[in-house]
Order: structure tokens, then C-alpha cells, then sequence
């Protein structure tokens, strides 16, 4: 069994940063390592993913994100990172780390889910 744990989020002003981190009990190699995020009433979209090994290599962001947003990920501790800069009264959502075999926008390929960590930036 795979377990996510996403801490990081918080109350941010616009313009402002946070770093987000999803730590797995699993094997993260090999996997779509990916970041989704939910606002409220809306469908959960797809943020960022990073690809390693047999899911492929790179990194890749949503059009909305690019330019703002940084994933990596630290092998070592087992752990992915969404490093978030000029924040947006718009980025205001839950954000979900997630585990895939392949990299996909649709949650639905997702096999494992963190529990979320809210981010709220303020205007």
C-alpha cells in the first residue's frame, strides 16, 4: 500500500511563495509523480508532474502554472516538491499529490492520493 503526505500549504498574499511536499511510504521511480489541485466548484485540473524511468523523464505543467511553478523531486528522501512563486488569488485550492504508471491530466489514471493540503492566497 502507497501512502501520500502533502504538507506546505497555507495562507499566503498574492506575489508570495510556498513550497509544497508530497512524501510517499512507496516507490516513487518509475511513476508519474503529479500535482493536482481543486477550488471550490470546480473539477480537480492538473498542475505538474514529473517522470522518471519507465513513466517516461521531464517535468510537465499546465499552461496556467508554467513560468510559476517548480517540480522536482528528491529521490533520497522520497519526496516531490511544487515549489509555487507569484501566487494568484487564483492558485486558491486544495492541492492533491498523486501516483500514476503514466503521465495523464485525468485524475482518473491516478491510482494513489495524498489527502490535500490547502494553499489560500489572498488579494
Amino acid at each position: 500500500q502507497v501512502q501520500l503526505v502533502e504538507s506546505g500549504g497555507g495562507l499566503v498574499q498574492a506575489g508570495g511563495s510556498l513550497r509544497l511536499s508530497c512524501t510517499a511510504s512507496g516507490r516513487t521511480y518509475n511513476y508519474a509523480m503529479t500535482w493536482f489541485r481543486q477550488a471550490p466548484g470546480k473539477e480537480r485540473e492538473f498542475v505538474a508532474a514529473v517522470l522518471t524511468g519507465w513513466s517516461g523523464g521531464g517535468t510537465i505543467y499546465a499552461d496556467s502554472v508554467r513560468g510559476r511553478f517548480t517540480i522536482s523531486r528528491d529521490a533520497a528522501k522520497n519526496t516531490v516538491y511544487l515549489q509555487m512563486n507569484s501566487l494568484e488569488p487564483e492558485d486558491t485550492a486544495v492541492y492533491y499529490c498523486a501516483r500514476g504508471r503514466a503521465y495523464s491530466t485525468s485524475p482518473s489514471d491516478y491510482d494513489y492520493w495524498g489527502q490535500g493540503t490547502q494553499v489560500t492566497v489572498s488579494s
